[in-house]
């Protein structure tokens, strides 16, 4: 007789307020809860179709009190068309090429990432993990993970986005780029780098995480049109949902 595991039961807890990174003057709460055990990456792809995203083994969302700001986004790839803006962008970055590699750490990231954080988020929690901090945030994890390495025609690293394979899709998990090359635009080229490689798959979405209207980080994520938003326990295209 074959033994089997008793199955589980999922717990959910929820954090502590915090000051919230997206809109000044408000807090946050997240519902967390941890991804683990044989069934962890049918688990992931039932939370991320639910809204929920990934660090290290934890899935988390927000459970805000009076704010919906945070909106889970996805792109359809089927129905994606670059606009001119996007356009524009793929053209300046014609001779950047990206490559899957597993997800393991390197000090090559690591130099550009602390570059990256000191530029743009010089004062955030982030700004001060060391190596082994970088390592666990990218090789601390229960599923299918890689990175994409974005490198220039004479090899240099400009980009780096770690990627969850999901059952309907890839996640951007977290992206990071070389600061002094703002007008690239390397985080939406990324964007698009993962439209064609979901489309190579035959995967229906890429996963963006959370969209706020009102803070400009994160208002960015609604140039890939058409995009779906999770909105009233249904995934809708953002021009169709109520209150768009």
């Amino acid at each position: 007789m074959t033994y089997t595991a008793p199955r589980r039961p999922q717990f959910f807890y929820t954090t502590a307020p915090l000051p919230c990174p997206y809109v000044a003057g408000r807090t946050e709460r997240k519902v967390v809860t941890e991804i683990t055990g044989p069934d962890a990456e049918n688990l992931h792809d039932r939370l991320s179709r639910a809204g929920f995203r990934r660090s290290h083994n934890i899935a988390y969302a927000p459970v805000c009190p009076a704010c919906n700001a945070c909106v889970p986004i996805r792109i359809p790839v089927a129905l994606f068309t670059p606009g001119r803006t996007l356009k524009r962008i793929i053209r300046r970055n014609s001779g950047v090429e990206g490559f899957e590699v597993p997800a393991r750490a390197t000090t090559e990231q690591y130099a550009l990432f602390q570059r990256y954080q000191q530029a743009r988020h010089g004062d955030g929690d982030m700004a001060g993990m060391s190596f082994y901090d970088y390592r666990a945030m990218i090789e601390d994890t229960p599923i299918e993970t890689f990175l994409v390495e974005f490198r220039e025609p004479d090899d240099s690293l400009i980009g780096v986005c770690l990627t969850d394979r999901l059952g309907d899709g890839l996640s951007a998990v977290y992206s990071f780029f070389a600061a002094d090359r703002a007008s690239r635009s390397l985080g939406s080229f990324a964007i698009t780098w993962l439209i064609d490689r979901a489309r190579s798959l035959d995967l229906p979405y890429v996963y963006l995480g959370y969209w706020v209207a009102d803070s400009r980080k994160m208002a960015y994520k609604a140039r890939f049109r058409p995009t779906e938003i999770l909105s009233g326990g249904a995934w809708r295209l953002l021009d169709q949902a109520p209150g768009s």
